[in-house]
């Protein structure tokens, strides 16, 4: 098996919290991350259940493909992510784990191949199930208010204002992703990684000034 296989994304997880009282919030960003990818990805996906999770399973350009959502609460993720990976012998660098991130601003997003769960609850669950910290991830950042207030943050939902910015950084998550399910996730990275859509958006707004 080459590399290029044996590197192939099979497993994409979207974190984030059962309940409809989550629905919209900043923590469960992973959720619409794949909720997006299912209504842009081509091909059908069926949905079961299982694995402490909801799962849809289908194919990208003539591969496997599942895409998850965990449904045990944000910091019992690990479970669901290592138990559905093992039972469909999926290796971590064959996953890659989608997830908020307070210490990006809403606009910014962040791919890497590996590293630590800097303090995120489900990364660190994920990490500790999978025994390595070596596997794709797409980190959403929801930004940040301060450090005492940081639950109510992560649990609330994006104000009126935010909400055409959160929507375009959803789109880019998906584009993101299918670049890296194409091409590779150093594509990805190269790509996405510097891209700031909160910078897009205010000279957007600058340049339909009046005047300008």
């Amino acid at each position: 098996m080459s590399n290029s296989e044996q590197n192939r994304i099979c497993l994409i997880a979207g974190l984030g919290n059962p309940g409809d009282k989550y629905n919209g919030t900043r923590h469960n960003v992973g959720f619409d991350a794949v909720t997006a990818l299912l209504e842009n990805l081509p091909g059908s996906f069926e949905q079961k259940t299982g694995f402490n999770s909801i799962y849809w399973k289908g194919r990208f350009k003539g591969h496997r493909l599942i895409l998850q959502k965990p449904m045990t609460f944000m910091n019992l993720s690990g479970e669901a992510v290592s138990g559905l990976a093992e039972a469909k012998k999926i290796l971590p660098s064959e996953m890659m784990l989608i997830y908020d991130d307070m210490d990006l601003p809403l606009g910014r997003i962040r791919i890497r191949k590996t590293g630590s769960s800097a303090g995120h609850r489900g990364a660190e669950s994920v990490i500790e199930h999978l025994h390595t910290e070596a596997f794709p991830r797409i980190r959403i950042g929801i930004g940040r208010k301060s450090r005492e207030d940081h639950l109510d943050h992560v649990l609330s939902k994006f104000h009126q204002d935010e909400q055409d910015r959160y929507e375009r950084v959803i789109k880019t998550i998906v584009d993101a992703v299918l670049l890296g399910l194409s091409r590779g996730i150093d594509e990805a990275m190269n790509r996405y990684n510097g891209l700031s859509l909160a910078e897009a958006a205010e000279k957007n707004i600058a340049g339909n000034t009046p005047g300008s």
